[in-house]
């Protein structure tokens, strides 16, 4: 592949994703599937007005469109890294999130009924060959293999489908916290749309800078990612005339998490861009848990972003700053690669400036309250 076929790729997704959100987002306004300020979370919620939901459908459709012509019809996403149960369990679990999405966009379910839909994309994309067989041992040196006790399920297409447990049970975890990472991050227009743009794009420069084995198939599903959350961020941008709603925001975090397993050594770099609003979802566990409220059912207006705006920043200089974080950890992530940086004094970095950001926030926030 060349220059040119990923430029063709990412002006697709990007057309195809425009049109998919122009009409979502009328069918959202028709059907009156809306977010209002008013209501059970108006506490925390910084729009004036009602708007549209159900991106996650204008996601699901544009990307799958897009992944399944260059996976069935040219064949390039079927490579040597990418397989066709691979995509297939990619589509199905996005389907779920997308289904899941729409219902809680509608009907606003209950806590306990959102995260069916998760669990079932996981689910998916397991039994379709996604897994993490090992990880770098954090505390030292070598490999930690988590695919030593298998048990094998059938053969199908010259493929074997098994149960491995450790590394499913990994990937299942791992899978779950991105995609409610990126849920509790999207709660500014355009920032978790922005932050999945800046991930795809070094996933994208990452796939292709392996040395002898470049991944141009995890290089082209990249490129789509970022084509079509640019064509959503047209209307996502502050002001956001719709909104990626359930469905959309933990299919950001899906579709990343999953990828980055796929590659075979992307969940490092991924983990590293997505480290702050990582931090912050353990984080607001941990808070939520020592309050004495459910970590899952609660909201709040106090997760970094919110912070961000109590301190005087505007919604876009927030959303600007979030952005400039995820580009400075993506570009240490790069490098990292080429590093022998041990997991523990990168944990520590991330922990300190963590806390660095908290202690500046917190001291903005009582200066503003002083002046008012």
């Amino acid at each position: 592949m060349n220059a040119t076929d990923f430029i063709t790729a990412l002006v697709l997704s990007f057309a195809t994703a425009l049109v998919f959100t122009g009409i979502i987002q009328w069918l959202a306004k028709k059907f009156k599937i809306v977010d209002s300020p008013h209501g059970e979370h108006a506490g925390r919620k910084i729009h004036k007005k009602a708007i549209p939901l159900l991106g996650g459908l204008a996601v699901f459709f544009s990307f799958n469109i897009i992944v399944l012509f260059y996976s069935l019809y040219t064949g390039d996403l079927i490579g040597d890294t990418i397989f066709l149960k691979n995509i297939i369990g990619i589509t199905v679990g996005s389907f779920f999130l997308a289904l899941g999405g729409f219902l809680d966009d509608k009907y606003n379910l209950k806590a306990k009924y959102q995260i069916i839909w998760p669990v079932l994309a996981v689910v998916s994309v397991i039994v379709a060959g996604v897994g993490i067989d090992w990880i770098t041992n954090p505390f030292g040196e070598g490999i930690l293999h988590l695919d030593n006790q298998v048990f094998e399920l059938f053969w199908y297409g010259g493929l074997l489908y098994k149960i491995t447990l450790l590394a499913d049970l990994f990937t299942f975890f791992w899978l779950m916290g991105m995609m409610y990472t990126t849920k509790l991050l999207d709660g500014l227009d355009g920032l978790v749309s922005g932050v999945t743009i800046i991930a795809a794009i070094f996933m994208f420069f990452v796939a292709l800078n392996k040395g002898d084995i470049i991944q141009y198939d995890i290089a082209l599903i990249a490129m789509i990612m970022i084509g079509v959350f640019a064509g959503f961020m047209v209307f996502n941008w502050n002001p956001a005339s719709i909104f990626l709603g359930e469905g959309g925001s933990t299919m950001a975090g899906f579709l990343l998490g999953s990828i980055s397993i796929i590659s075979g050594s992307k969940v490092g770099v991924t983990l590293m861009l997505l480290s702050i609003p990582i931090l912050d979802f353990l984080w607001t566990i941990i808070r939520r848990f020592m309050e004495g409220k459910s970590p899952f059912t609660s909201s709040d207006k106090k997760h970094l972003h919110h912070r961000l705006l109590d301190a005087g920043f505007t919604v876009k200089q927030a959303v600007f700053f979030l952005y400039f974080i995820t580009v400075i950890f993506g570009i240490v992530a790069f490098y990292l690669q080429e590093l022998s940086w041990s997991f523990m004094s990168i944990t520590l970095t991330i922990l300190v400036i963590f806390m660095l950001i908290l202690a500046y926030l917190y001291k903005k926030q009582k200066e503003r309250v002083k002046l008012d």
